[in-house]
């Protein structure tokens, strides 16, 4: 019975880390949002999609409610969004994404995982091309007729509309109509779970589970530290 409990109860603890560190990562969202468009979600499109992807990931009202309210009153921390490249072990390039209060901790603590683990940090802009930018929308399904809402998303931007056969619809967009479609979705009183701006490679590369695992390796390390909100690869 002690052997089991205490496997749980690190399984709970990991879990319980996680889920933290992901509220951590909401609640500078949130800030950067509420800095760039006031605390109101009627007025700001963004903080609104924020506040849909907290819902998605299990965080308290209480804690959006009170990441919102430090914010407006400028409470938290100026945070700034930066963006870094790298190539990792086997040549995977890594796009990572940040929400930093302070840059020069940020790249030295990049610089180091990257140093330990065999990759580089590279300068920025080096490996931009190699990435498209896309939004992501996940909404409840709810019966929805996805040959017409595919017909009446066209005009607002819509890529590529598909099933993930859990009850959700996934909608793609170029990253200039994330603000069009959001806006559509919510005229359309359509329920949005989740939405989000992610970099797709234009090409992947396949590794052997031992090179990933080597890949893997380093991205835990990036994933890790608080500063990051973000990572991509090219790995197949």
């Amino acid at each position: 019975m002690g052997r089991i409990f205490e496997k749980r109860k690190h399984k709970m603890f990991a879990r319980y880390a996680k889920m933290s560190q992901t509220f951590t990562k909401i609640g500078k969202e949130i800030a950067i949002a509420v800095k760039a468009g006031g605390g109101d979600p009627e007025g700001n499109s963004r903080l609104r999609a924020i506040i849909a992807n907290a819902k998605a990931a299990n965080m308290p009202k209480a804690n959006i409610e009170a990441a919102i309210a430090r914010a407006t009153s400028k409470q938290d921390k100026d945070f700034e969004e930066i963006a870094y490249e790298g190539k990792g072990p086997h040549s995977v390039v890594m796009f990572i994404e940040a929400a930093t209060d302070n840059p020069t901790r940020t790249v030295a603590n990049l610089r180091s995982y990257f140093n330990k683990k065999g990759g580089q940090l590279m300068v920025s802009g080096s490996l931009d091309f190699m990435f498209s930018r896309k939004g992501v929308f996940r909404i409840a399904a709810n019966g929805i007729n996805i040959e017409e809402l595919e017909l009446e998303l066209i005009d607002f931007g819509l890529e590529e509309i598909e099933d993930d056969g859990e009850g959700h619809l996934i909608i793609y967009v170029p990253f200039t109509e994330f603000g069009s479609m959001q806006k559509a979705i919510e005229d359309k009183k359509l329920e949005m779970l989740n939405a989000e701006l992610v970099r797709v490679p234009t090409n992947t590369i396949e590794l052997t589970e031992e090179q990933e695992n080597e890949v893997q390796a380093l991205l835990d390390l990036i994933e890790e530290d608080d500063d990051i909100t973000n990572v991509y690869t090219n790995i197949k």
